[in-house]
């Protein structure tokens, strides 16, 4: 398990609990399998959201800055409405036709690059993921995965095979090889990010190659969330493309955390880098919270797989997920989402950087649009991960009713990811209570 995964909790030692709580934990704990977390080391109940907040049963008002699923907002009325109109209609599966699906289909494919023209809808990213891997390995031939150092791709079987941030519980596949993140100081004297990238991706295949090993896929989350969150400079993915495409692989493009703006500068990850993969996943955000990904496919990829073997999933694209994914493509376009996130992300990450320019705990302020981490560090000499101190920070952040969580290998940078649906009054909200926790901390 990864250092910074939150831990089970039992009860009977969280005497400062309300009764109630504790009663539901302990309930919770004697029923439900294995692995499940909580979000917070103290847990909060919700009885209710809106926009970035979330309300206890207490009617305490937290403001969400780490749930991006409901990305367009807390129970937007927009969304419950389609999601209500169309349960209370009909929900089929994809055996049958439907208008909305096709309709929905060329909607997102709008959002693409023209060569990626064809798309599946299965039900979440791991799945997403699952069947792009497949999708990679029966057109390539090959076998070999690269992922980076720290990546998380997914729960399925297959997908936590190149998913390390998993930790040493799920072992990688003996076909799946590991590159560095990009992180510019990782770079040797004068050599670009760029060529540093580049480099890690022809040790990758040469090894994958020497041990029997075809390349299949290069995946990568735009965002190199789990890795720390690493977006600048943009370009540098090109290059690694390059060398996939030289070995016979294909690019999956994983946005199911960076996608649909949450980036700000464009609705996808990728486009950043002024790439076309071959394959891009989502999920997440796509439904606002109902069930619901997405595979979209270069059709060379993608069309001899769909003639020789049969794919169908029983939930995915079916009526309700796709009235929900609909009205969230209704939402970004009538209040100009990407705009907003472009805008508030910009001047979040200024009052960050602004609050801890000075502090001899914090490494740097990273990421754009609303995907930000904060790294703190004992020094900034020697850079060394302080997670203790990263972990009070969260706490004291939210015991102020403000969520955020941790990523990166060692746990200690602050993901501060909210819904695209952050407003400016958010951002002053964040911003202000931050400033009291780091005057104390930072």
């Amino acid at each position: 398990m990864s250092a910074h995964l939150p831990q089970r909790i039992d009860a009977s030692g969280s005497s400062d609990l309300p009764e109630r709580l504790q009663d539901i934990i302990q309930r919770r704990n004697r029923v439900l399998g294995p692995g499940y977390q909580f979000s917070e080391t103290i847990p909060v109940e919700f009885v209710s959201g809106s926009g970035a907040h979330l309300i206890d049963r207490d009617g305490n008002d937290y403001l969400d800055a780490y749930n991006n699923v409901q990305g367009v907002g807390h129970s937007h009325e927009h969304v419950v409405g389609a999601v209500t109109r169309q349960l209370a209609a009909v929900n089929t599966d994809t055996r049958y036709p439907h208008e909305p699906l096709v309709t929905y289909a060329e909607q997102l494919l709008a959002t693409f690059p023209a060569e990626l023209s064809k798309v599946s809808f299965p039900c979440t990213g791991s799945e997403a993921n699952d069947l792009a891997s497949r999708v990679a390995r029966f057109h390539t031939g090959g076998e070999g995965i690269i992922a980076t150092r720290w990546a998380f791709h997914g729960r399925t079987r297959e997908v936590s095979s190149f998913s390390p941030m998993l930790g040493a519980g799920s072992p990688l596949g003996p076909n799946v090889r590991l590159i560095a993140a990009p992180d510019p100081r990782l770079c040797g004297p004068e050599q670009t990010l760029e060529e540093f990238m580049r480099d890690q991706v022809r040790s990758a295949i040469a090894d994958l190659e020497r041990h029997g090993y075809r390349l299949a896929a290069l995946i990568a989350d735009a965002a190199f969330t789990s890795d720390g969150i690493f977006t600048h400079p943009v370009g540098f993915m090109q290059a690694m493309v390059d060398e996939v495409h030289a070995a016979g692989g294909l690019y999956i493009a994983d946005e199911v955390q960076s996608g649909f703006a949450q980036l700000g500068d464009s609705m996808w990850g990728f486009s950043r880098h002024a790439v076309i993969p071959d394959i891009v996943t989502m999920g997440k955000a796509m439904g606002n919270g109902y069930p619901i990904s997405g595979i979209v496919f270069r059709p060379e990829v993608s069309d001899e797989f769909g003639q020789k073997v049969s794919y169908f999933n029983t939930l995915g694209g079916r009526s309700v997920s796709v009235a929900a994914a609909s009205a969230v493509l209704d939402v970004f376009e009538r209040e100009n989402v990407r705009e907003r996130v472009a805008m508030n992300g910009a001047t979040l990450r200024a009052g960050l950087e602004a609050l801890t320019r000075d502090s001899p705990y914090v490494a740097e302020v990273r990421g754009s649009g609303l995907y930000l981490g904060v790294e703190i560090v004992k020094d900034r000499e020697t850079l060394k991960p302080d997670p203790i101190l990263c972990e009070g920070i969260i706490k004291d952040l939210r015991d102020r009713r403000v969520l955020i969580s941790r990523t990166g290998p060692a746990g200690n940078v602050l993901k501060v990811r909210p819904p695209v649906a952050f407003t400016a009054a958010d951002v002053s909200r964040f911003l202000e209570t931050f400033a009291i926790v780091a005057k104390q901390r930072l």
